[in-house]
Order: C-alpha cells, then structure tokens, then sequence
C-alpha cells in the first residue's frame, strides 16, 4: 500500500487494498483473522465496538457458543462484516456458514474481512 501513494481518491486507495488483498495467500489471510477480535467478544477495540453494535447482552451467549463452533471447525475465528447487522443477522450468517466447507468457508471469511478493510481504510482517510 505504501509503494503504491500517493492515491487520487479514497477509491483509490480502496480498490489498491482489495487488489493488494485478493494477491496473498492463505496463510496471509489467517494471519490477519488472527488479529481480528472474536464477534460478540468482550474487550474488543472502539471501532469493533461500534462495527458490532448489533450484539446485545441476550445474544452474546449463543454467538460465543456459535464462535466456538466455528473454531472448532475451522480453525480459525468467524468474520463477518458487523457494520449495519443486528445479532440476529449475525447469527443466521454464522449458523449458515458453518456448513460450508472449509475452502469455501476461508473465501467467504477472506471477503468479509476485505470489506471490513475497506470500511476502514476509507474512515482513515476521510
């Protein structure tokens, strides 16, 4: 990202991100899950806060018990895209994805995390 400024726009710079995104391997994707806080978890950062807005105290349980099936699955923590969800939408997206199938699953975490990179990047920048 940095080899590529300076950007003429905050597309610019987005569309630089998803196509910077798109050319890492596996291993590169899991890395940055890994630094991702867990949806519903407690002690997140102020952006995820406010990105997971959508979590109440009633729904939080069953998305911890959710995440851990997931992880158990998986091997790697649930991401989604949080801004603009309710808990319940959240939940029917994990209970969804659990049943994909592990290659599938890691394309469908790859995007949302790509979509959480261009909410962010464009909140830096404006």
């Amino acid at each position: 990202m940095a080899a590529s400024r300076p950007f003429t726009s905050v597309d610019a710079a987005a569309d630089t991100g998803d196509a910077i995104w798109s050319s890492l391997d596996h291993a590169d994707w899991l890395e940055a899950f890994a630094a991702h806080p867990r949806i519903g978890g407690a002690g997140t950062d102020e952006w995820s806060r406010r990105e997971q807005s959508g979590v109440t105290d009633a729904s939080r349980a069953e998305l911890e018990r959710l995440n851990r099936a997931y992880e158990a699955r998986f091997g790697y923590i649930f991401i989604v895209c949080a801004t603009g969800k309710s808990a319940g939408e959240m939940l029917q997206i994990l209970e969804r994805r659990l049943a994909n199938d592990p290659e599938h699953e890691l394309q469908a975490a790859a995007e949302e995390q790509r979509k959480i990179m261009r909410i962010r990047l464009a909140k830096l920048l404006q």
